[in-house]
């Protein structure tokens, strides 16, 4: 079986990264988002790339420094706020934006992963999110449809894999990540742990290694993007 751990990510992004890209990358604020994977893609200097995100990191932070770049032409994402370097760009008309609601976004990544072209939602008729999508009617009520997201890369974070690629989230970490890691044709994982296979016990793996191709280790420092203190006791 072919190696998947790779020495770091600028080596598992040499040959994967290509210019024009659609690409997945997980993360939720800076919850379970990939940075190591994200600047080893800013070093590649591809551009042209379409990101699927829940966000777009923020300013100097994650998928920012891509946008910051000229490296991303297209964010399809749930919320872009907290993000200058997003709002100038779209605003210059650098950045194009498709917004997709956090459930539907996650259905269409799930989708795509298990081969489903399209699918029915309620969220978002009557709204901008409808126009130019299909309308149907079922039971009384109408839905608009939503095409299934299938990714060239996909970027994910992880707390522990093992050599064949099996992973374990760590509980916000878990948020859109196993859909990213099922809907692309090559995905890479960064991981805070590297256990031999075999170390982990079947029934606790969220996402099976069949799914992923490449692993390397995470070698930057989590970040804490709101840091909230309790005031001392009186007492």
């Amino acid at each position: 079986m072919k190696q998947k751990v790779f020495p770091d990510a600028q080596t598992a992004l040499a040959d994967a990264a290509r210019d024009g890209q659609l690409v997945a990358c997980g993360g939720f604020g800076l919850c379970g988002m990939p940075e190591t994977l994200i600047d080893a893609l800013s070093d590649t200097k591809v551009s042209g790339l379409t990101v699927v995100s829940n966000n777009a990191g923020v300013d100097g932070i994650g998928l920012a420094k891509l946008i910051e770049h000229g490296q991303i032409a297209k964010m399809i994402s749930s919320y872009v706020g907290n993000n200058k370097t997003f709002e100038r760009a779209y605003l210059d008309g650098l950045v194009e934006l498709e917004f997709s609601p956090q459930g539907t976004m996650s259905e269409r990544l799930r989708a795509g992963g298990a081969g489903i072209p399209a699918f029915y939602t309620r969220t978002g008729v009557g709204t901008q999110i409808a126009e130019g999508k299909v309308h149907a009617e079922f039971d009384g009520k109408t839905y608009i449809q939503e095409r299934g997201i299938r990714a060239d890369l996909a970027l994910v974070r992880a707390q522990v894999a093992d050599t064949e690629g099996n992973l374990i989230f760590r509980k916000t970490a878990r948020n859109f990540n196993p859909m990213m890691a099922t809907c692309a044709e090559m995905t890479v994982v960064e991981v805070e742990e590297i256990v031999p296979a075999g170390e982990l016990n079947p029934d606790a793996i969220h996402t099976p290694g069949i799914y992923i191709q490449r692993i390397v280790k995470s070698v930057v420092e989590k970040r804490i993007e709101f840091v909230t203190n309790r005031e001392p006791s009186a007492a």
